[in-house]
């Protein structure tokens, strides 16, 4: 237990019904009274790193909850005893698979009546909240009467995330304590709040330092710190008119992102609250049967699946990263934004290029992102201190690890290896961020060919999560775990590869991007093929995403695939390379290609309402050729685990998460 949470707590244990074993009576739960007779429940679950919320764990809570009630203390505090936070949610790993609605009602039902409990308690309630507060746990918080936060908590909602929405009644007590228009609009998009933040939408009473717990539990269970109410303004809308008014307007917001035939759930809450809000027996009732009904669609259970996918490829990077020092070759798109992750990361890296604009452009695009991704000044400082501008290449000798991140030219890479691998560091490991070249052909010229691995990353990279680790037959497999590690370590999800052209996912884009290019010479216009891949569910088309690559680095990583695969490629457009790449017009970076980009933007038109229309067999055309590279590239052996497969082609493309990718989408089309 963490040593700085029991300083706050009291050391004689409360008899409550049978006597207590050594350990306690409870598995998951420890109770103790302090000297002013208040009870203090540690939330600690058994054989876990986090708290969440299971049907044994909710089963025991209700039975604390009862034995509290007869004993009837001066108060109730509510913590975790984990050091990573409160409660992580309800653990949906129970609601896997789950297809009848009437179960999951039942369950949910049984969950609600705790939390109702919990709020019943005739008693002063606190929830001290440190660390993360999501979902369900932000919920059993909601129930308590007052709430307390350690500064750097984080409050939120992420169910959406998983096709749902709050089902332990967040959904009218959030909406009831806080303006439906701040409130509604967290649950909507999953978005997490720090505690100052909180304190200010009325969220929590009151934030303060570990410390001085102690002091602020006495104060609002003695009446020194008033609590929060709704105000005037939260009252208002949750009127009917107003709530009309605003479900509107949400609807409207909610259909930008995501249309309600492949999204249901924040339409669902839109729904639940417009026709409720303004009764919270009644919402708290409806929410059971609109949180049933979301958990058995196909879009929930896809979604759920793709959040354990994510655990199953966080594991596999491992403990145990040894690198500190990165230096990065090549400062252009993608290698100044890998440097700027990893510096951000909090690692050392140097940044190196022939010439100084591509640092200087680097290092401003680390200064935006850095902007938008933390929170403190401070810590924005010391990441850009972290980045260091090495046009000399000094920072080889140094670096744990080297990323090579210049063009796709296969001599160009071995020349800059030339250069290189001299100036290594015993130890240190050389990688390529290359998109589609085999590690065989780079390895050749090499002394050391076995520290030579792939890391694959994703553009944009703060935001895509995959990084692919290609490796070679001759790799010492040392370097791989370390490579997994270091992968780990940056907040990247890694799919381990072997070497073979395109590897997994630019191989399984290609035929999707080729074969909008013949769509594009069958005169079919690209704002409607975009529109038809969008219809599926990417998050944008691939006449869009090629601009987003770089038209010339697509050619490149067609040329390559088409020296193995040939035939099995749509053929790529004569104009393509002659008419569009020859006049410098490669996309996003050069500000024009298919589209023309301002501001980091495509700027499109709309569709006129009249003319041809998205079809089925238009977005078949797109994306079953991804779902057909997958399975060829299991069936070779360039990926062991079909699982990882279809996380790779959602982590490191977009590719609609609520399919479940590829390879589950495959299955769905066949029944």
């Amino acid at each position: 237990m963490d040593s700085k949470i029991m300083t706050a707590l009291g050391d004689r244990v409360l008899t409550l019904g049978p006597q207590p074993a050594a350990d306690g009576p409870y598995t998951h739960f420890k109770l103790t009274r302090d000297a002013d007779g208040v009870a203090w429940l540690l939330f600690d679950r058994a054989d876990a790193s986090a708290n969440t919320l299971t049907s044994d764990v909710m089963e025991e809570f209700d039975a604390v909850l009862a034995a509290i009630e007869t004993e009837r203390p001066a108060g109730l505090v509510i913590r975790s005893a984990k050091p990573s936070g409160f409660i992580a949610g309800a653990d949906v790993n129970e609601f896997r698979g789950a297809r009848d609605p009437d179960m999951v009602e039942t369950r949910i039902r049984a969950a609600h009546a705790v939390v109702d409990h919990l709020e019943a308690l005739k008693l002063p309630t606190v929830a001290v909240i440190h660390g993360f507060c999501l979902g369900g746990g932000l919920e059993v918080a909601l129930a308590c009467q007052s709430r307390i936060a350690i500064d750097g908590a984080r409050f939120g909602f992420p169910e959406v995330m998983l096709g749902l929405h709050p089902g332990l009644g967040g959904t009218a007590r959030f909406t009831a304590l806080v303006n439906p228009t701040q409130s509604m609009a967290l649950m909507l998009t999953g978005s997490t709040i720090d505690a100052r933040r909180a304190k200010s939408l009325g969220l929590v009473d009151t934030v303060t330092q570990e410390r001085h717990v102690r002091n602020a539990v006495k104060d609002v269970l003695f009446g020194r710190l008033k609590r929060v109410k709704p105000g005037l303004l939260t009252r208002a809308a949750n009127l009917g008119p107003v709530r009309g008014l605003l479900a509107r307007r949400m609807r409207s917001e909610a259909a930008k992102a995501a249309p309600r035939e492949l999204y249901p759930a924040p339409y669902a809450l839109i729904d639940l609250w417009e026709t409720h809000g303004g009764s919270k027996a009644a919402m708290l009732r409806a929410e059971q049967a609109s949180f049933a009904k979301l958990m058995v669609t196909p879009t929930a259970q896809n979604l759920i699946r793709v959040f354990f996918l994510r655990e199953q490829m966080k594991k596999a990077a491992g403990p145990g990263n040894t690198v500190r020092h990165v230096h990065v070759i090549g400062a252009g798109a993608m290698g100044g934004d890998i440097a700027a992750w990893c510096a951000g990361q909090g690692l050392r890296v140097s940044l190196a290029d022939m010439k100084a604009e591509p640092i200087a452009g680097a290092i401003k695009r680390a200064a935006e992102l850095y902007g938008k991704i933390i929170r403190k000044p401070t810590d924005v400082r010391d990441a850009l201190d972290r980045l260091i501008p090495d046009l000399d290449g000094e920072g080889v000798r140094n670096a744990d690890l080297i990323i090579e991140a210049v063009p796709e030219k296969v001599e160009l890479k071995q020349k800059v290896y030339a250069g290189l691998e001299p100036r290594m560091k015993p130890g240190a490991i050389l990688a390529t961020n290359t998109s589609s070249i085999p590690l065989q052909d780079l390895r050749t010229t090499l002394a050391r060919p076995e520290r030579l691995v792939g890391l694959h990353f994703f553009n944009p990279v703060s935001r895509l999560q995959l990084v692919e680790i290609v490796s070679h037959d001759g790799n010492d497999l040392e370097v791989l775990k370390q490579a997994l590690a270091f992968v780990g370590a940056i907040d990247r999800l890694p799919l381990s590869v072997k070497s073979s052209p395109g590897f997994l996912v630019n191989r399984a884009l290609t035929p999707y991007m080729l074969e909008a290019m013949v769509m594009l010479d069958e005169k079919t216009d690209q704002r409607l093929i975009d529109a038809a891949a969008e219809q599926f569910g990417m998050p944008m088309g691939p006449i869009e995403l090629a601009d987003q690559v770089g038209l010339d680095i697509c050619l490149d990583v067609g040329d390559m695939l088409r020296t193995k695969f040939g035939d099995l490629l749509p053929p790529t457009p004569a104009w393509l390379r002659e008419k569009v790449v020859a006049k410098g017009e490669l996309g996003r970076k050069t500000g024009k290609g298919f589209y023309t980009w301002k501001d980091g933007k495509a700027e499109k038109a709309p569709l006129p309402e009249t003319g041809p229309r998205v079809t089925e067999q238009m977005i078949d055309r797109l994306v079953l050729p991804m779902s057909n590279v997958c399975v060829a590239a299991l069936r070779e052996g360039i990926v062991d685990d079909p699982e990882a497969v279809d996380g790779a082609m959602i982590f490191g493309t977009g590719y609609a998460p609520f399919r479940g990718g590829p390879l589950n989408y495959a299955r769905a089309r066949r029944g």
